[in-house]
């Protein structure tokens, strides 16, 4: 994709946070250093004729449905307040957790549905994602309409099936000011680990019991390097199983390489299991779907389920 994803973040450790970040062209398993957030001024954007008429339904806040006649041109960023919180205004700094639903201008298709953590008067982040969270009070939904060039430089993004100059219908939900995430400790009904020779991937056997519905994280075993930090990028084996199916979905050992993401470039419970860990640390973490993939199955393929990851951090470095 074209400055868009922060290369290393697998696809399915990536969120919309990370589709909305100026970075260079990526696949999902490449390394790159992050950015870090450069403050900006608050990104005002007036409404306009086509901003205005996109119809949006579902509930507040969720996967919006959003209509409009297609095919859409614009010239020009526009914004609509759909629905006016009573929150304040969004400032520069603040991470805010929204929902972000983007559509294709040119079929009407909806691209993707899911939560994201957005900072406000972030510099790095393309302007057709800050027009829908800068200066709009917490509480908010926003249609914004977007040029090609206000996203990925009228390049597209082929993982999310956005085509080359297709301009963009975008629905964000502004729902909060972000807390830091902390995991609780995880002493019960812990899977089983069993770690394999050199080359083979660990076994993770899950209790037969209901799904924890907190973040839980457990250190199997303590590291002694450098501490990762907010937003560090760090370089991680892993394996994902899903507690719903008991099924591995994705993981870096079969690939016969780690992967290296940004702490805020992937889904918010895994980001928030690795700072504060060392390097050399090898831990578990539960994270229910309000902090992966949302709760909509209808979402995303990892929609409503409560994933587990087991996790041996190698390396960590500040984001560049």
């Amino acid at each position: 994709m074209n400055r868009a994803l922060r290369r290393g973040a697998p696809l399915a450790l990536a969120t919309a946070a990370a589709l909305l970040l100026a970075g260079c062209a990526s696949t999902p398993d490449e390394p790159e250093a992050s950015k870090t957030p450069d403050a900006a001024d608050c990104l005002e954007v007036e409404s306009g004729a086509l901003s205005d008429a996109v119809t949006v339904e579902g509930e507040y806040p969720g996967e919006a449905k959003a209509t409009f006649t297609a095919p859409l041109e614009a010239d020009e960023l526009q914004r609509t307040l759909v629905i006016e919180g009573d929150g304040d205004e969004t400032e520069t700094g603040q991470k805010i957790n929204a929902v972000v639903s983007l559509y294709s201008g040119a079929s009407g298709e909806q691209l993707f549905s899911q939560p994201a953590q957005i900072t406000a008067g972030d510099a790095t982040v393309f302007d057709a994602f800050r027009a829908g969270i800068d200066c709009v009070p917490l509480g908010s939904r926003t249609v914004v309409v977007a040029p090609a060039s206000a996203l990925y430089d009228g390049a597209g993004n082929e993982q999310i099936g956005l085509e080359a100059d297709d301009d963009v219908v975008i629905v964000i939900d502004a729902v909060e000011v972000q807390e830091p995430l902390k995991p609780a400790e995880w002493t019960e009904n812990v899977p089983e680990v069993k770690f394999g020779a050199e080359g083979e991937a660990p076994t993770v056997t899950l209790p037969k019991v209901d799904a924890p519905t907190e973040l839980q994280m457990k250190v199997l075993e303590e590291g002694d390097g450098d501490t990762v930090g907010e937003g560090d990028s760090v370089t991680v084996q892993y394996q994902g199983i899903s507690w719903d199916s008991g099924e591995v979905f994705d993981q870096s050992y079969t690939r016969g390489e780690p992967s290296t993401f940004t702490t805020d470039g992937v889904i918010q419970g895994f980001g928030a299991a690795l700072v504060g860990q060392k390097v050399g640390t090898k831990l578990i973490v539960v994270i229910p779907p309000e902090y992966a993939y949302g709760t909509d199955p209808a979402a995303h393929d990892l929609g409503g389920q409560t994933l587990v990851f087991l996790v041996e951090i190698e390396d960590t470095a500040p984001a560049a």
